[in-house]
């Protein structure tokens, strides 16, 4: 679960940083075709960079406490819970025999 947790963090910043990039890249276009002056450009690009800093800036890291409570918040059976209805289980399916 840690793991899926951490796939969706990295997949949440390549996305930043993928859509950064395809910001610039229009940028650069518009430039390109005199849309924007080259001023103008670097300056949208440089508010884009900024607000994107800022934003990250705003992020705390993910806690190991932080994905317990997540977790516990989801009400997802822990594994001493599972272990105990498997013995149930096998204690009931003894019974039935």
């Amino acid at each position: 679960m840690v793991d899926q947790l951490k796939k969706a963090l990295l997949a949440g910043l390549g996305s930043a940083a993928y859509t950064y990039e395809k910001a610039s890249k229009i940028i650069d276009e518009m430039v390109e075709k005199g849309k924007l002056t080259i001023d103008e450009g670097k300056e949208l690009s440089e508010e884009l960079k900024n607000d994107i800093i800022s934003k990250s800036e705003k992020l705390k890291p993910v806690t190991k406490k932080d994905i317990v409570d997540i977790l516990k918040d989801a009400n997802f059976a822990t594994k001493d819970e599972i272990l105990d209805i498997k013995n149930r289980l096998s204690k009931l399916e003894e019974k039935l025999k």
